[in-house]
């Protein structure tokens, strides 16, 4: 579970913001496909927000599976 918590935490804060998108901003006619309505809206920010927040995730280096890596290109 701890892998995967900045991801987490962007899902939350990327649905959060896409429903105050929708609530503040939205769209007025109907046609827009993302702010038609506040799920599809809140879907979006939360996938934006996951992908988003996965960019800064560290991983772990394995210096054995480098060394393999190399011997195996060899």
């Amino acid at each position: 579970m701890k892998k995967y918590q900045l991801t987490i935490i962007g899902i939350m804060l990327g649905a959060l913001g896409g429903s105050l998108y929708y609530y503040y901003v939205g769209c007025s006619s109907g046609t827009c496909p993302i702010t038609s309505k506040p799920l599809n809206s809140s879907l979006y920010g939360a996938l934006m927000g996951g992908l988003f927040f996965n960019m800064f995730k560290k991983e772990e280096k394995n210096e054995l599976t480098q060394e393999k890596q190399i011997e195996n290109y060899k």
